[in-house]
C-alpha cells in the first residue's frame, strides 16, 4: 500500500513515545496519517485504495497497549519537561486520538493473535484489522464494534482479550489538549515530587520523572533539554541517574503505573492542588504495582551516581536498596537455578523470568560499588552499614548448588573439542533444554563450543562455572588457568569470598571509623600514618593527609577530597601549598583529574570514561594496568585503606617513592 503523507511532526514520535511503545526505529513516519487511516476504517468514515484492505500498520504495532492507557501520553504532553517538538507531536496524537473510537466509552475492544489471512475486515457490526506487520504466519490483531453481534474476523479461532478502558474520553482528551495549548506546560512543584519520593522510596529524581510521565524509556541524547532539567531542580548526572533507576520498567510497568491517575477534568492539574494530587495518585498506583522500598538519602545515591554505565551494570538505586535491605531484596536475598541454553552467539546462561540476568549484572557492578561504598561513604550512613551483612547473604547465594554463573571465556590455546576433552573429560552438560552445542562438564565448569558458521567462522569457548563448587581444588586451579577474559562473574565471586571483602566487612562492623567521618581521610582513618608523614615532611597534618590521599587514591579530585576531609577551598589550598612548598608534589593542570597537585614523575592518562588517569608510580602501586602512557585497568584491592596507606609511606619511607 503506497502512501505519501508526509507530516514534520512525524520525526519525533520514536522519542516521544519512548518507553512506551516498542520498535523505535518505526516510529519515524507516517505516524499522524496512519492513525487517521486507522480512526477512520474502525469510525466507518474511511475506505481503503483499491490495492489494499486495510488501513495498515502504524509504528511496528504496538500502539494498542496505549487504548485506555493514554493518560502516559497526556501527562507527556503537559509536562513542562517535555521538549517543544515532541509536545506538539504528542498533541496532535492526542486531537486525532479524541477523533477515534478509542475514546468512545460505548466502543466495545479486545486485542487477540491471529493468523495472516487479511490484514482487514468491516462490515455493519464492526470491524477487525492487523495491528502487527505478520510473524510466522501470524499478526497481532483489533477488533471493535458498539452493537451486540460480534464484527466479522479473519484467521481464527483468536483467543480474544477485553482491551482496558479508562480515562480518556473524547471531551477529556480535547480538554487537555486545549488548556495546554492556551496555558502551556501544567506548573511544576518539587514539593510534590519530595511527597512522591517518601511515598513510593524512588529517589527524587525518579519522582520528578514519574510527575512528568517520563518513567524511563526515553533514549534521546540529551534526556532532556538543559532548561527543562533546572526547571525540574535536576542536575545533569542527577537526571540520567533518575532514568537508570526506571529504565528495568517495561512498556507495559509504565503504562500501568499511569492509568487512572489523571483528574476527571484534566484542567485541574493546572490548579494550585493539581501537582499535589497528581503525587498521592502516582504514588498509590507505584506502591500498587511495585511496593514501597526503603529511601536511599540522596547523598548517598550521588556519590553512586557518578559511576558509568560500564562500571554499573545495575542501576544505582538499585544497589542502594540492596545493601539496604539485603535479606529481602531479590537482588542478594534469592536463590537461582538457572540453565545453559543457545542464542546466535553461542550458549548462554538463562532462568525463569530475568532472575539470573539481574544477578550477574549485580555482581559485575559489585566490582566498581563495593570500593565506593565502603571508601567514599561515610561511617554511619545506611548502605555502608549494610555492606557486611550484604556480603553474607551472597556468599550464600554462591553455596547454593544449583546457581550457575558465566566465567567468560578460554585462551586461545583452548578452542577445539579435542582439547576441551582433554582438560574437562568426556561428560556433557545435561540440562531441561538439550543443546546442539558440544560442551564439557566437570561438575565445576561447562566448556561450550559451537560449530563454525558463515557469522561465527571462529567461535570461542565460552565457559560456566558452579560457585558451590569453586574452592581451591584442581578443577578450581584449571577454571583459573583456561579463563582469558570475560571473567566478571567469577571474579566478583572471588572478591566477595576472598579476605579482602571479610577485613572491610570488619573494620566496618568494629565501629573504627567515627560517625561521619570517611576511610578516604587519612587524618581518621589511620592517624599513626598521617602522624609519620608529617613528622618526616615538616608539615602540619592536613598537608600530611592530603599528601597521603595523593599517594595512594585512585580520584583525588578537589571536589572528593573536601567532602571526604571536610574542608573549604581556603584550608584545601593551605595544604596543597605546604606540599609543594616541601617539594613532594608539583603543580599543573591534566586532563580529567579534577586536581591541581600531582606526584612527581610520568603521568598515564585515560582514554575510557570508566578509568581514571593517575600517576605511573600510582598505577604500580595499586596493581592498575598501564600500556604506555594510559589507564587500561582499575585499583586490585588487597589492602584496606588504612593498610594502604602505611604501606604507600613504608614504600616511599625505604626510597622507592615518586621521583
Amino acid at each position: 500500500m503506497a502512501h505519501t503523507t508526509v507530516d514534520p511532526r512525524d520525526q519525533w514520535f520514536s522519542s516521544a513515545l519512548g518507553g512506551l511503545v516498542t520498535g523505535s526505529g518505526m516510529w519515524y513516519r507516517e505516524i499522524l496519517a496512519g492513525f487517521t487511516r486507522v480512526g477512520g476504517y474502525l469510525g466507518g468514515t474511511w475506505s481503503p485504495p483499491a490495492e489494499s484492505d486495510g488501513p495498515g500498520c502504524v509504528g511496528d504495532g504496538s500502539w494498542p497497549a496505549l487504548i485506555g492507557r493514554i493518560e502516559a501520553v497526556a501527562l507527556r504532553a503537559a509536562a513542562p519537561s517535555t521538549k517543544p517538538e515532541h509536545r506538539e507531536a504528542l498533541l496532535a496524537l492526542l486531537d486525532l486520538w479524541a477523533d477515534t473510537v478509542f475514546a468512545d466509552p460505548a466502543a466495545r475492544i479486545r486485542i487477540g493473535n491471529a493468523r495472516a489471512e487479511a490484514t482487514a475486515v468491516r462490515d455493519d457490526r464492526g470491524a477487525t484489522i492487523a495491528t502487527s506487520w505478520p510473524r510466522d504466519g501470524r499478526c497481532d490483531v483489533l477488533q471493535v464494534w458498539t452493537g451486540d453481534a460480534a464484527p466479522p474476523e479473519f484467521g481464527g479461532p483468536v483467543e480474544w482479550v477485553d482491551a482496558p478502558r479508562g480515562w480518556g474520553d473524547a471531551g477529556q482528551l480535547r480538554r487537555l489538549v486545549e488548556t495546554v495549548r492556551a496555558r502551556g506546560p501544567m506548573p511544576w512543584r518539587a514539593d510534590a515530587g519530595g511527597r512522591l519520593a517518601e511515598a513510593t522510596g524512588v529517589s527524587r529524581a525518579a519522582s520528578a520523572l514519574l510527575l512528568t510521565g517520563n518513567a524511563g524509556g526515553i533514549n534521546t541524547v540529551p534526556r532532556m533539554e538543559p532548561d527543562q532539567r533546572r526547571e525540574l531542580g535536576l542536575g545533569p548526572a542527577e537526571l540520567e541517574a533518575g532514568f537508570d533507576e526506571l529504565r528495568r520498567l517495561t512498556e507495559t510497568d509504565r503504562l500501568e503505573v499511569f492509568a487512572g491517575v489523571l483528574p476527571d477534568d484534566p484542567a485541574d492539574l493546572w490548579e494550585p492542588t493539581g501537582a499535589d494530587a497528581l503525587a498521592e495518585r502516582i504514588g498509590a498506583a507505584w506502591v500498587a504495582r511495585f511496593g514501597r522500598t526503603t529511601p536511599v538519602p540522596e547523598e548517598t545515591l550521588a556519590v553512586l551516581a557518578e559511576l558509568d554505565h560500564v562500571t554499573l551494570h545495575t542501576p544505582a538505586a538499585h544497589i542502594c536498596a540492596a545493601f539496604l535491605a539485603p535479606a529481602t531484596h531479590p537482588l542478594s536475598s534469592v536463590d537461582h537455578d538457572p540453565w545453559l541454553a543457545e542464542g546466535v552467539g553461542g550458549v548462554y546462561c538463562t532462568s525463569e523470568g530475568q532472575g539470573v540476568r539481574w544477578f550477574e549484572e549485580f555482581l559485575k557492578s559489585l566490582a566498581g560499588a563495593l570500593p565506593v561504598i565502603y571508601a567514599e561513604l561515610p561511617a554511619g550512613d545506611p548502605v555502608r552499614a549494610g555492606l557486611p551483612a550484604l556480603l553474607a547473604e551472597l556468599r550464600a547465594r554462591f553455596d547454593h548448588p544449583g546457581l550457575l554463573l558465566a566465567a567468560g571465556y578460554a585462551a586461545r590455546t583452548c578452542d577445539s573439542a579435542d582439547r576441551l576433552r582433554e582438560l574437562f573429560g568426556d561428560r556433557p552438560y545435561v540440562g531441561p533444554i538439550p543443546l546442539t552445542t558440544t560442551t564439557f562438564d566437570d561438575g565445576l565448569t561447562i566448556a561450550s563450543i559451537a560449530e563454525p558458521t558463515d557469522r561465527h567462522p571462529d567461535p570461542r569457548t565460552r565457559l560456566h562455572f558452579r560457585p558451590a563448587y569453586y574452592t581451591d581444588d584442581e578443577r578450581s586451579t584449571l577454571l583459573r588457568e583456561v579463563a582469558s577474559s570475560g571473567a566478571y562473574a567469577r571474579d566478583v565471586v572471588d572478591l566477595i569470598r576472598g579476605d579482602w571483602s571479610r577485613r572491610v566487612a570488619e573494620r566496618i562492623t568494629s565501629g573504627a571509623l567515627p560517625v561521619g567521618g570517611y576511610e578516604c581521610d587519612p587524618a581518621v582513618a589511620a592517624p599513626e600514618t598521617v602522624a609519620r608523614v608529617a613528622k618526616a615532611l615538616s608539615v602540619d597534618t592536613d598537608a600530611a593527609a592530603l599528601y597521603l590521599q595523593i599517594l595512594v587514591l585512585e580520584r583525588p579530585s578537589d571536589r572528593r577530597v573536601r567532602r571526604w576531609n571536610g574542608w573549604n577551598t581556603a584550608r584545601h589550598k593551605r595544604a596543597a601549598g605546604a606540599l609543594e612548598a616541601a617539594g613532594v608534589v608539583v603543580a599543573d593542570k591534566r586532563a580529567r583529574a579534577g586536581r591541581g597537585i600531582f606526584l612527581p614523575g610520568d603521568w598515564a592518562r585515560a582514554t575510557h570514561k570508566w578509568l581514571w588517569p593517575m600517576e605511573v608510580w600510582k598505577a604500580k602501586l595499586l596493581g592498575v594496568q598501564t600500556i604506555g602512557d594510559r589507564v587500561w585497568g582499575r585499583h586490585t584491592w588487597h589492602l584496606t585503606l588504612p593498610e594502604l596507606f602505611a604501606h604507600a609511606w613504608d614504600v616511599v619511607e625505604r626510597g622507592d617513592g615518586p621521583a
